[in-house]
């Protein structure tokens, strides 16, 4: 075995140990093993270990408190790092199972702010679907998408239950980075009932304009989250002067 395997072997092995623990003896908002433990239990290094911790990070089982050290997730909450992922990809890595209820598929003129985002004419034919999220087969949020007529207008009730980003990598388009803005807000009425949560109960709202690897737009994305169930996580640095 080359090193370069044994490395591998290791955080993967490393990597699976912890995650069995936080789905037994580790609870929510239990600390983690410092480093040095996990040096010394698994024989591995300081890297193997931060590889494998920050894998956890970024599936959303763990989270970092500056200067206290890293803590177990806790499930009843998604938490959502900033990493371009699908809804579905979010789910699956936490353990839950991800289904959609269609709220609507069609093909209409695009709005004027939706043809600006997705750098086409205003009232070109655009496809929206409206979704609601589901997780273990608990609404998650309300997704309103349009995506571009001429990448997406065969898209059927059938494909858009799953991941809209697999089924645009089935048609050869391929998403890269997102633009992303999320801002507080309450639900309405019509949200409150599909959502199943009162009436003005806080909301995330995080709109999305998706490109493809050449920068083009490919999908105009606005969801309503519950803020009881859902949060994004950001690392932040500070900037030396």
């Amino acid at each position: 075995m080359t090193l370069a395997n044994k490395v591998a072997f290791k955080h993967e092995a490393l990597y699976h140990a912890l995650r069995a623990e936080i789905g037994s003896t580790l609870r929510p908002h239990d600390p983690l093993p410092s480093e040095r433990e996990l040096v010394g239990r698994f024989g591995v290094s300081r890297a193997t270990v931060r590889q494998a911790v920050g894998r956890l990070e970024d599936e959303g089982l763990v989270y970092r408190a500056q200067g206290a050290g890293t803590f177990v997730a806790d499930p009843a909450t998604i938490s959502k790092t900033l990493a371009l992922t699908s809804f579905s990809e979010d789910m699956r890595s936490r353990r839950l199972t991800p289904d959609s209820r269609l709220l609507d598929l069609t093909v209409t003129a695009a709005p004027v702010a939706i043809a600006r985002d997705l750098s086409v004419s205003p009232g070109t034919p655009a496809v929206h679907i409206r979704r609601l999220r589901l997780a273990d087969g608990l609404p998650m949020c309300v997704e309103d998408v349009w995506l571009r007529n001429d990448q997406a207008g065969d898209l059927d009730e059938a494909t858009v239950a799953g991941s809209l980003y697999a089924a645009l990598s089935a048609r050869g388009v391929r998403v890269h980075h997102a633009d992303q803005v999320i801002a507080a807000t309450v639900v309405d009425t019509d949200q409150a009932r599909l959502l199943a949560v009162a009436p003005y109960s806080p909301a995330l709202r995080v709109s999305r304009v998706t490109y493809d690897e050449t920068g083009t737009a490919v999908e105009r994305a606005e969801s309503i989250y519950r803020a009881d169930r859902y949060d994004f996580r950001i690392t932040v640095t500070r900037r030396t002067t």
